[in-house]
């Protein structure tokens, strides 16, 4: 089994937080490896800004997530861990990144994200991070 670590955001500007849409149409939080010799925060402030242009900075570690899945190119399960942080934006800009596969960025208001997002590990790692901001979702 492979093993891949990655880091992401929960990037809120506002009552509003950062999604972006894959080609196939699912809406996902950014996230993306952690190369070697970099620090989880560093990735994560990095994947956040390669795939929506958003600059951000980070507010606090929320949690890390685990899961596996099949790697079709080599045929082998993937343990994959994310650890996401809450990050804050100073405004609602963003853009996609094409050449990582998205077709779509934007702010959300933070009562319809959970309808949207499409995988339910993301959905309890932004339940944890507007906890932590003093939203509660209805």
């Amino acid at each position: 089994m492979i093993s891949e670590l990655s880091s992401g955001g929960v990037v809120i500007f506002g009552n509003a937080l950062l999604l972006l849409r894959k080609y196939n149409g699912d809406w996902v939080l950014p996230k993306g490896r952690v190369e070697a010799g970099e620090r989880l925060h560093t990735a994560a402030l990095r994947e956040v800004l390669e795939e929506s242009g958003v600059k951000a900075e980070i507010i606090q570690y929320i949690g890390r997530v685990n899961y596996h899945y099949k790697n079709i190119k080599e045929d082998e399960m993937v343990s994959k861990t994310v650890h996401w942080y809450l990050m804050k934006s100073q405004n609602m800009y963003c853009k996609p990144e094409k050449k990582e596969g998205f077709v779509d960025a934007k702010f959300v208001h933070i009562d319809k994200v959970i309808d949207i997002v499409r995988y339910n590990d993301e959905k309890k790692i932004i339940k944890k991070g507007l906890k932590i901001i003093g939203h509660n979702l209805r």
